[in-house]
């Protein structure tokens, strides 16, 4: 898993890479312009990468996740052997917000609004998620959130547990994925049975025409 974003307004030229959960004892390493964190094991968290620019001169026109191509991963780890780390990052080009369709509905046992779905991601691949939206259903297109995702307020989906009950990815609401236009109002966004097939990368650009100009 590969997770990058860089933010110059917040944190100046700093490409931050994170490949696994934050872990309660974390240990830093700074070396050439390279700060390696790792868990007190010695596994890898991530690297946050200064004058990152230098490597990446393309970053300067992002702002926020970014998605790197495997020519540019194997810049960063050149960066990483000359900084003399040994630890290097694995370019991952899945696409992390999909369309999925809810197949099943059954109640959460320790909740009275949460909603166990099992929902297919592609042809051959159904997960399990715990949804918690009043507009939750069988039979719907939906927007699902795969681990890895950074959604738009920099919260990053990790598969884990919700009351107990396992949890891999999330189904996505408009408000939380902030489409234009739409309501600030709770409610997954349902895609329209012809827009996309069920796998396929969400288009966006398109969900953004989804909701009129007010």
């Amino acid at each position: 898993m590969l997770i990058s974003s860089y933010n110059p307004k917040e944190l100046g030229d700093i490409l931050v890479v994170i490949t696994a959960p934050d872990a309660e004892n974390q240990d830093t390493k700074i070396a050439d312009d390279v700060a390696q964190i790792t868990s007190e094991n010695g596994d890898l968290l991530g690297y946050n990468f200064m004058n990152a620019s230098k490597i990446l001169p393309e970053l300067t026109s992002e702002n926020g996740q970014v998605f790197l191509n495997p020519t540019q991963v194997e810049k960063l780890n050149t960066k990483l052997k000359e900084a003399g780390f040994d630890k290097f990052l694995t370019a991952d080009e899945e696409p992390k917000f999909v369309v999925g369709y809810v197949e099943k509905i059954t109640d959460h046992p320790k909740s009275d609004h949460l909603k166990v779905t099992q929902t297919r991601i592609a042809a051959d691949k159904t997960v399990q998620i715990v949804c918690g939206s009043p507009n939750v259903a069988e039979g719907i297109k939906v927007v699902v959130a795969r681990p890895g995702a950074m959604m738009p307020d920099g919260k990053i989906i990790w598969p884990g547990q919700l009351m107990g009950v396992d949890s891999d990815g999330m189904l996505c609401g408009f408000r939380e994925l902030r489409i234009k236009n739409a309501p600030d109002e709770k409610g997954l966004f349902i895609i329209p049975d012809e827009w996309q097939e069920v796998g396929e990368a969400v288009d966006f650009a398109k969900a953004d025409t989804f909701f009129p100009e007010k």
